[in-house]
């Protein structure tokens, strides 16, 4: 098995047409490119024992947002070591192994969720699958550069293109799968007809002679069911997401398809060219651009590493936050100002937009780099990038103030084009890499690279988990100063003092409080995400210094004739 999966079996036959080499990369790619659909998984995971809303034991949404950011944490620290053993071993064998991790690691995950074992989910989609997205990212990037000198950004584009997209494919295959699987908890009937009573901030009743934990749900939870169902009292434990079942099948369909393209990828013979192309003269390049490598561990000791590190790092910082809760922010924007139009079929059609829109960015700005220059395309992300994310709190109070449609087709454009720059730095930084350090190593260092977006990978989710839950503590509390105690102890079962368990138990929600609240009180949800847009456009501006301030590496990094013999 070794020998079939070795290096040696995967050189290319003369004449071979490069053009075949993109369709594996790219086929992989859209299967781990999945992973950023994961929000779609977000309103389940945090409804398996409720279904149909959370109940007292149900996982939370920073829960499992974390695992997401376990996953990219295992991506980079992943690509960091596979990307020295991809120079040794090829694509074909570091594929194979990337496709039984990502698979193997849905199909731990789904046992997790049978059992309701939350270390179970973050160790085999955030740990296992984590590897192998970052085994399987790694694997086609500079195989697809050696295919492609004459066109290093474009091959960039077209090897991660494919992640930019994965999402496209996999949002609404996992929607499709999770409504399959869904089952109905019991409904017991409207709120009004039923009797309950309130222990240590959750809600029971009396079901066979037998006290049964319940969920509530008013018009906001039926707006967000994932089949329709009517307003009400529902028995936990009763009914299935339909989540475990997706993750079951999703894990077995990926597994197959990456083994597939895996096994066609080819490399190209030593010494190889495209026919009739020369390398361009040094009067004619871009000053930034090397005819001379830098080693793998050498360009650890070189501050253009660190720059482009720091380039990555904060880039994906700012994009990759907002991916991991997509679908519950623009459902928490906008969904309560324009509820006819942000329902849960919108929420997932936006995921699938942003994945449509993060795939084109990571080609059309990759190949538009090999033109406008890899630092010039970077200032015009950073800049473009730090705009678009100051005028979303804005957009956000005028939504609330006075709802309309022009506020969310806003909303969407100016998030469409930040995904295509997110998407955009990642396909445009191994072309820049190759251009700093070289092409011989170039696998290697994105590899190593990667360990920012592993960063990244809890910076962002930590902001705008965080920066979330403030602003939520925070509206909940100026929502209860202005209600009347006597209406919220008759609405939710208890006094105010117990407002901190029942909100732990999600019995007391923002939209449960709005219902109660007095009339023309504004809804606070839309304002949730503002301080993290605030923060995300403070942290480009600190990427968009560190790519001002790139320079050519020194001379004295460079492999010399004797230091090549030796690495051959």
């Amino acid at each position: 098995m070794t020998g079939l999966l070795a290096k040696e079996r995967i050189v290319a036959a003369p004449n071979y047409n490069r053009w075949r080499v993109p369709i594996a990369s790219i086929l992989i790619h859209l299967c781990i490119g999945s992973v950023y659909a994961w929000s779609i998984y977000n309103p389940h995971l945090t409804r398996i024992n409720g279904v149909v809303a959370s109940a007292g034991d149900d996982w939370s949404l920073s829960e499992v947002v974390w695992v997401f950011t376990v996953a990219i944490v295992f991506l980079g620290l992943a690509a960091a070591f596979a990307g020295k053993w991809l120079e040794q071993v090829g694509p074909r064998m570091v594929g194979v192994v990337s496709a039984c991790c990502w698979g193997g690691g849905y199909l731990v995950g789904a046992a997790g969720i049978m059992t309701h074992q939350l270390w179970l989910l973050y160790l085999g989609y955030g740990v296992i699958g984590g590897c192998g997205l970052g085994l399987g990212y790694v694997s086609p990037v500079s195989t697809l550069i050696r295919w492609f000198p004459d066109r290093r950004g474009m091959a960039a584009g077209m090897a991660i293109m494919g992640f930019g997209g994965g999402a496209m494919i996999g949002a609404p295959m996992k929607e499709y799968f999770i409504r399959m699987f869904y089952r109905a908890p019991d409904y017991l009937g409207a709120q009004t007809q039923i009797e309950l009573v309130t222990e240590a901030g959750r809600r029971f009743s009396e079901v066979s002679g037998v006290l049964r934990e319940v969920v509530i749900v008013g018009a906001v939870e039926a707006r967000d069911m994932t089949l329709p169902g009517p307003e009400g009292v529902y028995v936990v434990g009763s009914g299935a997401t339909g989540v475990a079942e997706a993750f079951i099948l999703i894990g077995l369909i990926y597994l197959a398809v990456m083994l597939i393209a895996a096994f066609s990828y080819r490399v190209p013979p030593k010494g190889w060219r495209p026919d009739g192309w020369q390398e361009p003269d040094e009067d004619t390049r871009d000053k930034l651009i090397s005819t001379a490598n830098v080693d793998i561990d050498q360009a650890l000791l070189t501050p253009q590493f660190y720059q482009l590190w720091v380039v990555l790092c904060l880039n994906v910082t700012a994009g990759i936050g907002v991916l991991g809760v997509a679908r519950t922010m623009i459902t928490e924007i906008f969904g309560t100002t324009l509820p006819q139009t942000v329902d849960a079929a919108f929420a997932a059609t936006y995921v699938v937009m942003i994945s449509a829109f993060n795939m084109v960015g990571r080609f059309i700005w990759a190949s538009a780099s090999d033109y406008l220059g890899r630092r010039n395309t970077y200032w015009i992300f950073f800049l473009l990038g730090i705009t678009l994310y100051l005028s979303i709190p804005i957009t956000a109070l005028q939504v609330s103030a006075s709802p309309s449609i022009i506020w969310l087709v806003y909303f969407y454009a100016a998030t469409m084009v930040i995904f295509t720059m997110y998407g955009g730095g990642f396909a445009t930084i191994p072309a820049y890499l190759a251009d700093i350090f070289g092409t011989r190593y170039v696998g290697g260092i994105h590899g190593r690279l990667l360990t920012a977006w592993s960063t990244a990978g809890v910076l962002g989710p930590l902001a705008i988990t965080s920066l979330r839950q403030d602003s939520l503590t925070r509206a909940i509390s100026d929502l209860v100063d202005i209600i009347d105690p006597q209406r919220f102890a008759e609405h939710f079962g208890a006094p105010v003092s117990q407002l901190d368990a029942l909100v732990a138990q999600n019995s007391v929600t923002i939209a449960r409080l709005m219902e109660i609240a007095p009339t023309g009180t504004s809804d606070p949800t839309s304002s949730l995400y503002n301080s993290t847009m605030i923060l995300m456009a403070l942290l480009l501006g600190v990427a968009l210094i560190s790519n001002a301030l790139m320079k050519p590496v020194d001379s004295r990094h460079h492999i010399t004739e004797v230091r090549d013999w030796r690495h051959e």
